[in-house]
């Protein structure tokens, strides 16, 4: 089965979705504000991305610049960032069982269909 962590309100999101649904494959959209990924599934993802926590960080967000940039933070804390924030998670994610992309630029979601 194949997820997205989808916002809705990010343009690069709702192209990755828009290549889901061109594929016409079965998915499940997961609107990750309205319902955020525990720490359980973080650690999931980021292990089928491949990727440290910091790479899955949205640096730009004014929560990010606000209360962690520029300190020292290892990777859990990273991660419960991203809990406490999930506005600090980059997107759209889009997983299958065991793969994951990050859809930066939509097309490299195209890799897992």
């Amino acid at each position: 089965m194949i997820k997205i962590y989808h916002n809705p309100r990010c343009s690069k999101s709702r192209q990755g979705l828009a290549i889901l649904e061109e594929a016409k494959v079965s998915f499940e959209t997961i609107k990750y504000l309205d319902n955020p990924p525990t720490r359980e599934e973080l650690v999931d993802i980021l292990n089928k991305l491949a990727i440290k926590p910091i790479n899955l960080i949205r640096k730009g967000e004014a929560i990010w610049k606000e209360k962690f940039k520029g300190k020292e933070l290892n990777d859990d804390a990273i991660i419960d960032a991203m809990v406490s924030y999930p506005k600090l998670i980059e997107r759209p994610i889009v997983i299958t069982n065991d793969k994951a992309v990050i859809g930066r630029p939509p097309e490299q979601i195209k890799i897992l269909l």
